[in-house]
């Protein structure tokens, strides 16, 4: 009997962890995605490696994965005028064809032994640019593919972990495949995987409406975005706190250096520490997935925020190989609760008609802020040494947290109302539907 109990149990605790599975249309996405996202994270490690085989200079690894995402800072608020303006789906099937492309012109790159730093600059430029489109028009189009806006968490909770699951799965591949056959491999592999994507974006059946359009110009629906933005406080301190944390917390383009000069290996090496990375993420997002409730995600933030740091730090004094393989888990754990978290509570406090400028905004801090970020670890650790850098990085991501922290109690009570609205606090909403039934039995 006891055992029937714990099976039950089991399968209620799986059901909520993949609730948002039910929907049709986002368990296509969720499986397309998932292929997708592997061959993405091969890619991501094989650039890195070709990058340091080539001029063995950090500084070039920080310049590659800053032209990677600078059009992001630059682009996104126009790519997010248009995911309020024209149809999501639509938008997010040319950038993957125009992703799967990029990834087949750096097979040919490396197949045909032209390999030029300029040519590599050229195609992460261009690789930037559609993320800069792709990036929160995909976050943005979440909410059509969830018929029930309550597994909207959840659903952002499981693109977390599908996202980090191929973060594990992709640099372990990667490693293996470049020392067997060379980055082509794995640049190849990754042009076929956006198929898999496609077909489950061509085959969706959408059903839910994205909100009203808005039909005027670019410059006012910027204009707007950035108003209703900027002028909400939590969403405001929610962005900087993303800026500042992509600009102090992003130490994963030293990572090749730390395979190759800190601990001695190779390709395998990157593949096992970004695998590692992954692992941390991985499991930070099932225990999102397992929440039933976007309330309290605010404190889970700052919790995050110190793991990441420890891990950080710990990290940067670790010159066993083991060692820091379980080190870096925690900041893989740490940034992914943190963002995952973040995007959740953005994303269920943001009007509707205002999503897409509002995650462009999102991508921006998080993603394009990112390559100065990258630069700046690049120049620093040009000059200081890359455990320094990460050291560095560590204590100044407690100063930001130690700032957010702050301001917790001001936006708790400014976004407290929003969730008596949807309902996602059930005791104020039990009370809300109690005191409704009262007041119709006493008009009646």
């Amino acid at each position: 009997m006891a055992a029937n109990n714990n099976g039950s149990q089991q399968k209620s605790n799986l059901g909520l962890m993949l609730r948002a599975l039910k929907h049709r249309n986002y368990r296509l996405f969720f499986f397309g995605q998932g292929v997708s996202l592997i061959g993405t994270w091969m890619q991501q490690a094989a650039v890195g490696w070709l990058v340091f085989r080539v001029t063995g200079s950090p500084f070039y690894l920080g310049l590659v994965s800053c032209c990677s995402q600078i059009p992001v800072l630059l682009a996104s608020a126009i790519a997010g005028d248009c995911a309020d303006r024209w149809p999501r789906r639509r938008i997010v099937i040319i950038t993957q064809v125009l992703a799967m492309i990029q990834a087949f012109l750096l097979t040919a790159m490396v197949a045909l032994d032209g390999i030029t730093m300029m040519r590599i600059i050229l195609l992460s430029l261009f690789m930037g640019v559609i993320n800069a489109f792709d990036m929160p028009t995909r976050q943005a189009f979440v909410s059509e593919m969830v018929d029930n806006e309550e597994d909207l968490p959840n659903a952002i909770a499981l693109n977390s972990m599908i996202f980090n699951l191929a973060r594990q799965i992709g640099p372990l591949l990667a490693g293996f495949l470049i020392g067997l056959v060379s980055e082509a491999a794995c640049f190849f592999l990754n042009g076929v995987s956006f198929l898999a994507v496609i077909y489950s974006l061509a085959a969706m059946r959408l059903t839910r409406s994205s909100g009203p359009k808005h039909n005027g110009t670019m410059v006012a629906g910027i204009k707007d975005g950035l108003a209703y933005a900027f002028g909400f406080v939590p969403i405001r301190s929610i962005l900087t706190y993303t800026a500042m944390t992509s600009l102090v917390a992003m130490p994963y383009v030293l990572m090749p250096v730390f395979a190759k000069s800190i601990l001695h290996g190779d390709s395998r090496t990157l593949g096992f520490l970004m695998g590692s990375v992954g692992l941390g993420a991985f499991i930070g997002a099932i225990y999102l997935a397992r929440r039933k409730s976007v309330q309290g995600l605010e404190k889970v933030v700052v919790v995050a925020a110190g793991v990441f740091a420890a891990g950080t730090i710990g990290f940067s004094f670790s010159r066993n190989l083991w060692l820091s393989l379980c080190l870096v888990a925690l900041p893989g754990f740490g940034i992914m609760v943190q963002m995952a978290s973040i995007n959740t509570i953005l994303q269920t406090i943001v009007d509707d008609d205002k999503r897409g400028r509002v995650m462009s905004l999102h991508v921006t801090a998080f993603i394009g802020i990112a390559p100065l970020g990258s630069l700046l670890a690049g120049i620093t650790a040009e000059h200081l040494g890359a455990p320094h850098t990460l050291l560095l990085s560590g204590l100044l991501s407690i100063a930001v947290i130690a700032f957010f922290a702050r301001k917790l109690p001001h936006i708790r009570r400014l976004i407290h109302p929003i969730y008596v609205r949807k309902g996602i606090i059930p005791e104020v909403a039990a009370g809300l539907q109690t005191a409704a039934g009262v007041e119709s039995q006493v008009r009646d």
